[in-house]
């Protein structure tokens, strides 16, 4: 079976017409088609209150990051899997990434620019530096935040009971053993101090 021959300068007429039509057909179909449904929030984040308009879609990774410009949580897997995303949310941890902004409306939110209370870092943090807890630091501000949450939350007092807690947050440079050292001294200290 014989294949009709296109010269090449035919061949590009016709695929810069068919590119035309399409985008120009997109263009005018785009705001009915698209099934953007925007609704508004009022998140409390780092004791600011927002009232912001997101797509229902957004998780509050992307709402953080994207509208409110609050990069230090970091977007890592995607999937949950790793905590660079932890943020806290009416005070407890929770993965960013696997949250609609949506489901938040009127919570608080705590994220790693918030821990820090009048220029004086949360003891995590300091301890995060003391220790040397870090390397590349992606992860940091997601260890940290769950750390400071592990502050609040039942874990027994071995080592494997602290890596147990933490374990939804990966160091892919393998500084688990500074990270460790800094959860249990701010551990320690919080034995000392009057809740």
């Amino acid at each position: 079976m014989k294949t009709p021959q296109t010269d090449p300068r035919s061949f590009i007429q016709m695929t810069a017409a068919t590119g035309t039509m399409s985008s120009i057909s997109y263009a005018e179909a785009a705001p009915a088609e698209t099934g953007i449904i925007n609704q508004g929030v009022s998140l409390r984040v780092n004791g600011k209150v927002h009232k912001i308009e997101v797509d229902t879609r957004a998780t509050l990774l992307d709402t953080l990051r994207e509208q409110l410009q609050l990069f230090g949580t970091k977007k890592g897997c995607d999937h949950g899997q790793c905590g660079a995303c932890t943020v806290h949310v009416n005070g407890r941890r929770i993965n960013s990434c696997l949250t609609l902004a949506v489901m938040h409306d009127g919570a608080e939110v705590t994220t790693i620019e918030g821990l820090a209370q009048d220029g004086q870092l949360h003891p995590v943090q300091a301890a995060f530096l003391e220790h040397d807890a870090f390397q590349c630091g992606y992860c940091t501000p997601g260890q940290i935040m769950s750390a400071a949450a592990l502050l609040n939350e039942p874990c027994g007092p071995s080592d494997d009971d602290v890596r147990e807690c933490m374990s939804g947050n990966i160091c892919r440079c393998g500084a688990y053993p500074n990270i460790l050292a800094a959860v249990k001294s701010v551990r320690k200290g919080a034995e000392g101090r009057p809740a």
